[in-house]
């Protein structure tokens, strides 16, 4: 075969890998997308924002939850330096699938919401609950879902019902960290004993 031939024979070769490539781009359908532009967005604090993460995101109608940190003054907080704030996630749930108040009765039974200095084993400001309401409607769900687990409980519910001031996203490897850090995780929230102390607390 002379040098003339292989390359055109190559060039061949080339045009039709290139050819097959774009039909079979052409023809793989779009990977659907969800539509988000309902949702609305619900700002929790219940100790480690990992769990409360994870807890969220098992239920329908409930998207992407994000961590962060609320209820402080600083601006810009950071997990080495967030003094005043505390650990949040900001929630995006789907209003006709899963209401505020049902999402807020599901957070309070998924915390110890009679503890005032944090959650399980992490102690101080940054570990204590707090419900954020963003407007009226969601302020009277929040008191209304309080008043009800005080009288499900028979004791005062010390996770107060705030205002929210600001939403400041965690860093990034605290984002979905159940899930790429799935040992580690188990392991601190086993440590802990939330799942423990939940049951002892709403006697599941």
């Amino acid at each position: 075969m002379t040098p003339a031939k292989t390359s055109t024979a190559a060039l061949a070769a080339m045009l039709l890998a290139s050819a097959c490539a774009a039909e079979e781009s052409a023809s793989a359908p779009e990977a659907a997308t969800e539509d988000t532009s309902r949702y609305e967005t619900a700002v929790y604090a219940g100790g480690c924002f990992w769990c409360v993460e994870s807890d969220l995101e098992k239920l329908d109608g409930v998207g992407d939850v994000v961590s962060g940190y609320a209820g402080g003054e600083s601006e810009n907080p950071t997990y080495r330096n967030h003094k005043g704030h505390k650990e949040v996630v900001r929630a995006p749930y789907d209003p006709s699938i899963i209401s505020y108040r049902e999402l807020t009765d599901y957070f309070l039974r998924h915390i110890d919401p009679l503890d005032d200095g944090g959650q399980f084993c992490d102690r101080g400001e940054s570990y204590r609950t707090a419900i954020f309401y963003q407007n009226d409607a969601q302020k009277a769900d929040a008191e209304a879902a309080v008043a009800a687990a005080e009288e499900e409980l028979g004791e005062a519910i010390v996770t107060p019902v705030e205002a929210l001031e600001a939403f400041w996203v965690a860093e990034d490897y605290h984002q979905d960290y159940y899930k790429k850090n799935p040992v580690r995780y188990n392991f601190y929230r086993t440590g802990c004993r939330r799942d423990s102390r939940v049951a002892d607390v709403w006697g599941k």
